[in-house]
């Protein structure tokens, strides 16, 4: 697959990268806020909303996957305001329910749409055009231009949420947004990684960064660090084996969490010091 056009080639690769700047920003978030559930509901949300797309060729299944993603983290917020249950346990229902309905609507979808389904769930490593690319790019920006504006409350959020809200902080705002951030970028990435191996590559870079750092600012740039190599080798995995690519991204997250864990610094500060 190494002869493939490099027009074919590079958006792929540049989505790739993106996808793993991306999914390992916002993982810092579910990780430091202790949602790693978050990334599982969210993901099989994307994947039921594309399955959809796929049972109506009218609908896109990449908006249908943004569309059901956004009604996930709209609702994840407010039930667990009103129901006082813990946040983990409204993920625990999401979870299963938006993943039975994608496997309802791709048992129901026509019998062309088998490859497709195939892709939502493994990601496909020719599965992106020049113009995705551009919209992972703009979401990237966005991001970026929100932790500008909005970057102490973010942090202060992540620090101690109870303090934050004591000092004045809208806290649900903010918690808010981080649902609706992660859903965003999982239902854009689902092409590239799929809907069952997203998870992946949203928690395992960002829980690799904090085996090296303390400072959650610094875990900021090394979790999309590890994320982007992570989702490069993976790429390269997929293209010289014939892999799957979003199963290939993910063994390379593992290796790079694995490798973090073994080497850890702080964990060998820790040993020294006993």
């Amino acid at each position: 697959m190494f002869g493939l056009p490099w027009h074919i080639v590079l958006p792929t690769l540049l989505g790739s990268v993106l996808v793993g700047l991306l999914s390992s920003f916002v993982g810092i978030f579910v990780v430091r806020m202790k949602l790693s559930s978050l990334g599982f509901a969210m993901s099989h949300a994307a994947f039921a909303g594309a399955a959809l797309g796929l049972l109506f060729p009218l609908f896109d299944p990449m908006w249908m996957a943004l569309v059901f993603s956004l009604v996930a983290a709209f609702l994840l917020g407010p039930l667990a305001d009103v129901s006082r249950l813990q946040t983990d346990t409204i993920l625990g229902v999401l979870f299963p329910v938006s993943m039975a309905l994608g496997l309802i609507f791709v048992h129901q979808a026509p019998g062309g749409a088998a490859g497709g389904a195939l892709t939502l769930l493994w990601g496909s490593v020719l599965g992106i055009t020049m113009e995705q690319v551009w919209s992972l790019a703009a979401v990237a920006l966005g991001l970026i231009l929100l932790m500008i504006g909005w970057g102490k409350g973010f942090f202060a959020l992540l620090l101690d949420r109870k303090l934050a809200q004591a000092s004045g902080l809208p806290t649900r705002w903010y918690f808010y947004t981080v649902l609706v951030m992660t859903a965003v970028v999982v239902s854009i990435s689902l092409r590239i990684t799929g809907g069952l191996l997203i998870y992946a590559l949203t928690v395992l870079p960002s829980s690799s960064a904090f085996q090296w750092v303390y400072d959650v600012k610094k875990a900021f740039l090394v979790g999309p660090l590890f994320g982007a190599l992570a989702a490069i080798g993976g790429f390269g995995l997929s293209l010289g084996a014939d892999l799957p690519i979003g199963s290939s991204i993910a063994v390379c997250a593992a290796v790079v969490f694995i490798l973090s864990v073994g080497l850890s610094p702080k964990r060998l500060r820790a040993r020294s010091a006993t």
